[in-house]
């Protein structure tokens, strides 16, 4: 007759059941981890050492001045062109005032060595006629002195005319080639000295312009550090702007992560901010040429000895879609958590992309050039036609940008 079963042995039993339980448990969970590493895992690099970057415009002055307005401060958005920083102008309109002043004397001189050029040639003309006619003089002197009409003296005195005159008519063509020496295969715009003084002006104008401080392109204020009566520089940072249209994701990747990581791969990134709920796309654009510590602001120097090797990380760029910003806007610094898909590894690690377009630019100071030129056209103009005493001088009170 068998015994009946002990509670001791009855706990074993359910112990090593659980056990048992426990360990197949662990076991089809490793098993289930397999699979998904072998089928997905596997095809994917991950990374949360990820972070928003973007353009920061700086906004510095281009001359300098004592501010006396700033229309924006952080957080505004502001677009491209807006003025953010207003400097004083008196200093400017001065020298700009005394540059168009220099430029309408100069086309006034320059217009006068025309007016020489005609009045020597008119003078070559007279000489010239004057000889003629002191060797017409001569002769008939000398035909009346065969007959004895006139004595010898009148002769000679006739023909010492003719050399005084050749010699008269000889210093006014001298003097004509050079009155127009200074004026040959020119006219009055693009006269040497007219060109200069259009430089000074030209250089004041935009002095004066650029004493209005535009925001190069369009976006969000950040770091505003100036004042009004404050006193800046050339180069001097006020403040900058964020264009946050514009962002993309620097991820830094190990080095043991990269060996099939190749420019082209589509990315899967998620953001702190918006957890996953929000996932952007992106594509993978470049790698970085050094690691972060190559350039640190001291980089390690592991030929020391005293080295000890540490995974190091190698930055990649990875480009968002600008709809997804749109929808869903990011700011620099963010973290971000990225997946690359590395199931297409037929591209290279480097690519060498030669740059097509032009990237980042603006055209806010393009203007500048044209309204500088526009100026000095019609400062020549007035100046470069006579007008009757009783019309009005057009364009004697100077105009200035703004």
């Amino acid at each position: 007759m068998a015994e009946p079963a002990t509670p001791a042995a009855n706990g074993n039993a359910k112990r090593r059941y659980a056990l048992a339980i426990v360990l197949l448990v662990f076991a089809m969970g490793g098993i289930g981890y397999g699979v998904y590493w072998w089928m997905v895992g596997r095809y994917y690099e991950y990374t949360d050492d990820a972070y928003v970057s973007g353009n920061v415009v700086q906004i510095t002055p281009q001359v300098a001045g004592t501010v006396i307005a700033v229309r924006a401060d952080d957080t505004d958005y502001v677009k491209a062109g807006e003025v953010l920083v207003q400097l004083d102008r008196a200093d400017v309109k001065v020298a700009l005032e005394q540059a168009e002043a220099q430029l309408a004397r100069t086309v006034r001189q320059v217009r006068t060595l025309y007016a020489n050029d005609g009045q020597l040639a008119a003078t070559v003309t007279l000489r010239a006629a004057e000889l003629s006619k002191a060797k017409d003089d001569l002769a008939r002197r000398e035909r009346a002195a065969a007959s004895g009409a006139v004595s010898a003296e009148d002769v000679q005195h006739a023909r010492d005319a003719v050399l005084t005159t050749q010699a008269v008519l000889a210093a006014a063509r001298e003097q004509l080639a050079a009155s127009r020496a200074l004026t040959d295969n020119t006219t009055v715009a693009d006269h040497p000295d007219v060109k200069a003084a259009a430089a000074r002006v030209y250089a004041a104008f935009l002095d004066y312009a650029r004493t209005e401080i535009p925001a190069p392109v369009s976006g969000f204020v950040a770091e505003r550090n100036v004042q009004v009566g404050q006193r800046v520089a050339p180069g001097s940072p006020l403040m900058a702007v964020v264009p946050l249209g514009d962002v993309w994701v620097d991820a830094n990747y190990k080095e043991s992560q990269l060996a099939d990581v190749r420019v082209g791969q589509p990315v899967e990134l998620t953001s702190d901010v918006y957890g996953d709920d929000v996932e952007y796309r992106g594509t993978v654009v470049g790698f970085g040429a050094g690691t972060g510590s190559a350039f640190a602001l001291l980089p390690a120097q592991n030929a020391t000895g005293n080295w000890i090797k540490v995974v190091q990380r190698l930055p990649l760029r990875i480009a968002l879609e600008p709809q997804q910003i749109a929808a869903h806007p990011l700011q620099i610094g963010l973290s971000m958590r990225a997946y690359i898909d590395i199931h297409d590894r037929s591209g290279k690690r480097l690519v060498k992309t030669v740059r097509t377009h032009a990237g980042q630019q603006t055209d806010v100071f393009a203007s500048l050039d044209k309204r500088a030129a526009q100026r000095v056209a019609e400062i020549i103009a007035a100046n470069s036609a006579a007008r009757p005493a009783a019309e009005p001088r057009a364009g004697a009170a100077p105009r200035h940008p703004g």
